[in-house]
């Protein structure tokens, strides 16, 4: 290859202006015209006693790569942007005009139309990170079953053994006739509550008041009114009151009907629902009223010797007893 000897020949390629390296090669290159550019570049290269891998240092690109853009190679060189890269660097480091090497590979170069390779070095995988992260959680739902088995053996094995269940065969029924138990008994809910009286009441010796003056008679009158008029009392249901028999006045319920008895003031003695032939008993105190919800439904005794039935709703007592 000649040598530079200041003047560029028509055709050739030589160095360029901002050479910093110029002053630590003893000659001056440029590029022959025979062969093609990577030809060139190699003659070039052995021209100033260089070898592929002090090209290879100056310009950050692998051995390989040099002697294959030397050689024309391109199924070894990535590509083509990338060995334009190389070119240029290639070139520089001659101490060439980089842009005239490389307008010269681009018209000697074939070119190849088709997906760009990755750089040398470069190792593309893909889904790399999506089978990384399947990889990962393989391994966790691996860990979580196992240690779900674990847990449950070792549960299994704490636990108290079961004793065989006993399965109690049907019984049969008898072919003898069916037997009713007795009556159960009557809840306290739905049981009568019992009768109201005044505490101390029933004690009390039944006596007759002393007759009162004045007043219109709070009976019926006698046997006439067909209201059994001097008929015997007779029992026929609870006798409520002074607990002791004797001369007094008993009311008797023919119907059903309330009765309340009130002391002096109002106090309440005695109150309750009388059913037919339920009687009370007046006790020897004074100033007591009797009250009914119906009147015809109650007859009067005296002396245990009937009186007819009432003719009013509210009616004292002593008032009662008078003959």
């Amino acid at each position: 290859m000649p040598l530079d000897t200041g003047d560029i020949a028509e055709g050739r390629v030589g160095s360029h202006a901002d050479d910093q390296l110029a002053a630590l090669r003893p000659v001056k290159v440029v590029l022959g015209e025979s062969g093609h550019v990577g030809s060139a570049l190699r003659i070039a290269r052995e021209r100033l006693g260089l070898a592929e891998d002090d090209i290879a240092q100056f310009t950050r690109v692998r051995a390989a790569y040099i002697a294959a853009l030397e050689a024309f190679d391109f199924d070894v060189l990535p590509a083509r942007p990338f060995v334009v890269g190389y070119v240029r660097a290639y070139a520089k480091a001659l101490g060439l005009e980089s842009e005239a090497v490389v307008a010269r590979f681009h018209a000697e170069a074939p070119k190849v139309d088709g997906k760009l390779r990755a750089p040398g070095g470069v190792r593309h995988e893909a889904f790399g990170s999506i089978r990384w992260l399947l990889a990962v959680g393989a391994v966790v739902a691996a860990a979580v079953i196992v240690w779900n088995l674990a847990r449950r053996a070792e549960l299994r094995a704490a636990a108290p053994p079961r004793s065989p269940a006993r399965v109690l065969a049907p019984a049969v029924p008898s072919a003898g006739p069916a037997v009713i138990g007795a009556p159960l008994p009557t809840p306290p809910e739905a049981t009568t509550p019992p009768v109201y009286q005044t505490p101390g009441l029933a004690t009390i010796d039944p006596a007759v008041a002393p007759p009162v003056s004045g007043g219109s008679p709070t009976v019926s009158g006698g046997p006439t009114d067909g209201s059994g008029a001097g008929a015997p009392f007779a029992p026929s249901g609870a006798v409520f009151g002074a607990s002791a028999p004797g001369a007094g006045v008993i009311l008797q319920a023919r119907k059903a009907t309330s009765l309340v008895v009130r002391g002096p003031g109002g106090a309440v003695y005695f109150a309750s629902l009388l059913k037919p032939g339920e009687a009370w008993r007046a006790p020897g105190l004074l100033g007591l009223t009797v009250d009914v919800g119906a009147p015809s439904s109650v007859e009067v005794f005296v002396a245990g010797a009937s009186r007819g039935r009432l003719a009013q709703s509210q009616t004292p007592v002593a008032r009662l007893a008078q003959p």
